[in-house]
């Protein structure tokens, strides 16, 4: 197949390439190459974008760009949208450049099928586990109870865990993409409202749509540049910079972390298998981790010691807790993870030993969030 891929260069886009290019597909890529994730001059030193730059039609530009976008659909038979900004942080005081980008970019993207003439058949957006919010819980007395954001009294307190009306006593479940979407950031609104356009608008217009809402991706390839997302990045950095790591909260908040070669392969079950079309699949482990054992999993894996300094600091606008219920995408794709977290650690880590240490950036992001009132 012929198949564009928006954000083709990031490092998920440049993996599932690389996998796409073994499976002879032929392989169109728009992008922006961001400083934040490339760095200056990318062409000369981005290891993603060289890693993909002459296996596939590159295409610089903005998704927003209606004439560049033209151009990029071209007489692709797939797109695999996934052209964002990320992250949390950044998105409560970035909110014109989000839902540009974000949903803007989408909305660009949809006009043009809606109105031009094209070969386009299926779209996959890659969604996120931030529309969810909070996950998924368990109340004794109110049954299955979706908590609303954590409120800034509580966190000051040092009260982390989520709360249902006078019930604090929850127990965390899977959450299933049938769970409720209440995102509790600006980039968790982008991404519901990127799905909702997608799965909305296709069948209207003849196109199959494909959602996959991908929980932490981690793996070599992540950008060590970038101090706004990826804590296994941001921490490793960190480590390998001979600097603490503070861990918000208690550190016992917890995510479910789910390796690049997994999420590659999720996405191409949704692209080959017609018994996607019209779906929406969490991507995960299904397996909880918390931050503080991340951070001593690297530790570990680095050899090198570094004070962790669990500091009570938090970030409005994170979530406490959410891991991905993968029964839909096992019985209708056949997907199981293959990549422990253990495994991806190592392998993880040992392509981190390999790569030139970067200056950490972490507390240039922490102060830019504390000037906006967003870290406390």
């Amino acid at each position: 197949m012929n198949i564009l891929i928006t954000g083709g260069a990031g490092f998920i886009g440049s993996n599932l390439c690389l996998a796409l290019i073994k499976k002879g597909h032929n392989i169109t890529v728009l992008d922006n190459l961001s400083e934040q994730i490339h760095g200056l001059q990318p062409k000369l030193y981005s290891e993603l974008f060289l890693s993909i730059a002459n296996k596939v039609n590159f295409i610089e530009g903005d998704v927003c760009n209606e004439a560049i976008l033209k151009k990029a659909i071209g007489q692709n038979d797939v797109i695999v949208h996934l052209a964002a900004e990320t992250g949390t942080g950044q998105s409560m005081y970035q909110i014109k450049k989000y839902t540009d980008v974000n949903i803007g970019g989408t909305a660009v993207m949809l006009d043009i099928l809606a109105n031009e003439v094209h070969k386009v058949k299926k779209i996959v957006v890659a969604s996120s586990r931030a529309i969810y919010g909070e996950g998924k819980y368990l109340s004794k007395k109110y049954g299955t109870v979706y908590p609303n954001n954590r409120n800034k009294e509580n966190l000051f307190l040092k009260k982390f865990e989520v709360e249902y009306l006078d019930d604090n006593d929850l127990i965390l479940c899977p959450t299933d993409e049938g769970s409720k979407i209440h995102p509790s950031s600006v980039y968790g609104i982008t991404k519901q409202n990127q799905e909702q356009m997608i799965m909305t608008v296709c069948p209207t217009i003849g196109i199959n749509p494909v959602a996959f809402r991908y929980q932490n991706v981690y793996g070599p390839g992540q950008s060590l540049k970038n101090p706004y997302t990826g804590i296994l990045s941001i921490f490793s950095t960190l480590i390998k910079n001979n600097k603490p790591i503070n861990i918000f909260e208690d550190g016992l908040e917890s995510r479910d972390f789910v390796f690049i070669d997994d999420v590659v392969n999720s996405t191409i079950l949704g692209i080959e298998n017609d018994s996607a079309n019209g779906e929406v699949f969490n991507v995960g482990t299904g397996v909880r981790t918390t931050v503080v054992e991340v951070a001593n999993s690297l530790i570990k894996a680095f050899k090198l010691d570094v004070n962790l300094n669990i500091s009570g600091n938090f970030r409005l606008g994170d979530i406490r807790h959410n891991y991905a219920d993968l029964t839909k995408i096992n019985s209708i794709l056949n997907y199981n993870y293959t990549v422990s977290f253990e495994q991806g650690i190592e392998r993880f880590t040992n392509w981190v030993n390999e790569q030139v240490v970067q200056e950490s950036r972490y507390e240039m992001s922490i102060n830019e969030l504390k000037s906006k009132g967003l870290y406390k």
